[in-house]
């Protein structure tokens, strides 16, 4: 049985990688996401421009508006006459946010009294307005501290915040990890979900069944050559996170190949599913895709889990990658040991025999 499951792992390594065009896209696809993901995956918000219509002309606006205007989110500052030229300020998106100090500004923070900026953003980058405007207001905050300080006017308490595990909010420690698994999710998917559907195609299906191997071994053969392939883009995307994006490797390689193993027959079960019910190629890739984008939207990577709907939150337990992607920024960033690991490894596990055992009904259903 050994030997026939081997030969069939063979054939489908040869098949995938006898043509140069073929190992071009397992390879090249891996580089340029890992060169591009990090860069452009990013909820930073930098290099936007700031508008002040300053009608206070006092001390603490100017020293204010200096201040605002070396935040890390803002390359360039408009200064705004009227409040006709801030209507068309923002209609024309020529600033993501604009500050407008009341009269009385500098007399209130001389006197003590309770100080009120307005900011309006541009409602059509909501996103990117709400994240600017928190980093304005944390320069508000730090100026009035230090006023009270100077003045002695001392508050009674202050929230001092650490951020444990990647303290300095790179973003790139976020979104390195994370590539991981979605990078291996997307492999995964179209070797295994092409490989039944091309020997349909291809009419070489008929002479699998003929031949010694038993529908579980062709399932078997038709694995591990995804594994490999997906193993080998992991490994690739691991070592460029640690050697060029300079994140943190805590934990041990030992459990994170363990748990990847788990986590990829796991998807190994959902890509033969769709392999198995799929009659050409073309339908196993619009399959994959429409696989792949819900799971990465349920994942976590994009929005928290928990701003999402109570039903909805239960259905990502049946979604892998929801699963990895935790392993992976826990192991990586947090070293963590192997009983916390087991706790998202135990779901991978549980949907790679549900997937296998379904894609294995499915297969013998439509070949026997």
């Amino acid at each position: 049985m050994y030997y026939r499951i081997k030969t069939l792992v063979i054939k489908e390594l040869q098949t995938l990688l006898r043509d140069p065009q073929g190992r071009r896209l397992l390879i090249i696809p891996v580089f340029l996401q890992l060169a591009l993901f990090p860069l452009a995956s990013t909820l930073e918000v930098t290099n936007n421009t700031l508008a002040v219509l300053n009608e206070d002309g006092g001390s603490a606006s100017f020293e204010l508006i200096q201040r605002f205007s070396h935040a890390k989110a803002f390359k360039e500052t408009l200064t705004l006459q009227s409040e006709d030229e801030l209507r068309q300020t923002i209609d024309q998106q020529k600033a993501l946010v604009v500050l407008r100090f009341p009269p009385d500004f500098s007399r209130s923070v001389a006197a003590g009294r309770p100080v009120m900026i307005q900011a309006i953003m541009d409602g059509r980058r909501s996103n990117g307005g709400q994240i600017a405007f928190g980093y304005l207001q944390q320069i508000l905050q730090t100026y009035l501290d230090e006023r009270d300080v100077a003045t002695s006017r001392i508050p009674i308490s202050k929230v001092v915040v650490r951020h444990w595990f990647n303290p300095n909010l790179e973003y790139t420690w976020f979104v390195v990890p994370s590539l991981v698994a979605i990078i291996t999710t997307i492999s995964t998917l179209i070797v295994t979900s092409l490989s039944v559907a091309r020997e349909r195609e291809h009419g070489t299906l008929d002479q699998l069944l003929v031949s010694p191997l038993t529908p579980g071994m062709i399932m078997i053969g038709k694995a591990v050559p995804a594994l490999l392939v997906a193993m080998f883009q992991g490994t690739i995307i691991l070592l460029g996170g640690i050697f060029i994006y300079q994140v943190p490797f805590q934990g041990s390689f030992l459990l994170l190949y363990a748990s990847m193993i788990c986590y990829i027959l796991a998807l190994v079960g959902f890509g033969l599913l769709i392999s198995s019910i799929c009659a050409t190629q073309q339908q196993a890739f619009l399959g994959v895709f429409s696989f792949v984008m819900p799971a990465i939207l349920l994942s976590g990577y994009v929005s928290p889990i928990d701003n999402m709907p109570v039903w909805l939150q239960h259905l990502t337990w049946a979604n892998p990658l929801r699963h990895f992607i935790l392993i992976v920024k826990s192991i990586f960033l947090k070293n963590a040991p192997a009983a916390v690991v087991l706790q998202s490894v135990w779901p991978l596990l549980l949907i790679a025999v549900a997937t296998s055992t379904t894609a294995n009904l499915f297969f013998r259903k439509h070949v026997v």
